[in-house]
């Protein structure tokens, strides 16, 4: 189907730290990219600068052939009309209910009817295993449910793109790989782009056509998932394989763990 993002020689930093360095890829449109990497390597960067959120320090940024780095703020908004987005937490609004949730993007995005809106939230919830819930508060569900309202929100519109920040993120591996099949089911039914922030190896191998890693602010691999797997880097096979041994550094803190302590920072050792 083609590549609908590219990112072109992007880089970003804030103050004296780069976050991303030279980051250049394409994501096809379609298809399930997942970015992975230690914390702190960019990639909640990644997502921000991809909705226009952030501007890069340099490079571009391309959306369905439109460069967000350069175009007004009128054009950017209808460019991010093109994304849906579930967050970590599912984001919901506490003092609403599940249709209202759903609803929202709707009912500010559209001009349809309450009767179609009603229409389409059921039919959204019915898609990722919620039927007759819409009454019911968000204190009212699980984690595994309130993350599926908010993908039910995040689809709403029927975005061309779909943006995924941590979908296992406080979830137990069961929990987890429901989340993987629905991902998948989703993505067929729907056709749309997704774009997954992870930490969960097994679910990115489940869910992904194409994998890329950051590691020290560059992107240091992309590509289709096989390749990525298969890949000596010993960077990637660190990470996959769980191991605090290898080339990528470590850190972790050793004795008093009080967070009022100040000596606190001088016990912090790097293993290479």
């Amino acid at each position: 189907m083609g590549t609908i993002i590219e990112f072109r020689n992007v880089t970003k930093s804030f103050g004296s730290q780069t976050i991303l360095d030279d980051v250049s890829c394409k994501i096809e449109a379609g298809k399930t990219t997942v970015m992975i990497g230690p914390s702190g390597t960019g990639k909640s960067v990644f997502l921000k600068l991809l909705v226009g959120l952030i501007k890069p320090d340099s490079g571009h940024i391309f959306v369905a052939g439109q460069d967000i780095t350069t175009v007004p703020e009128r054009e950017l908004m209808e460019i991010r009309k093109k994304f849906g987005m579930l967050f970590q937490d599912g984001a919901l609004f506490d003092s609403l209910n599940v249709a209202d949730n759903v609803a929202f993007p709707l009912l500010h995005h559209t001009k349809k009817s309450r009767k179609e809106i009603d229409k389409i939230v059921s039919r959204k919830l019915a898609q990722v295993g919620l039927p007759n819930v819409q009454h019911k508060l968000p204190s009212e569900l699980s984690g595994g449910m309130r993350k599926r309202v908010g993908f039910a929100r995040a689809v709403a519109l029927d975005p061309d793109i779909v943006l995924f920040d941590e979908p296992h993120s406080g979830l137990d591996p069961v929990m987890s790989d429901a989340i993987d099949k629905l991902i998948l089911k989703m993505q067929r039914e729907l056709g749309s782009t997704f774009i997954v922030i992870s930490h969960d190896i097994a679910g990115t191998f489940q869910i992904a056509d194409y994998i890329g890693m950051l590691y020290k602010s560059k992107l240091i691999a992309f590509g289709e998932k096989e390749e990525i797997k298969n890949s000596t880097n010993p960077i990637l096979h660190q990470f996959f394989s769980r191991s605090s041994e290898g080339p990528m550094e470590v850190k972790y803190v050793t004795g008093n763990l009080d967070p009022e302590d100040k000596s606190l920072e001088e016990n912090v050792t790097k293993v290479k």
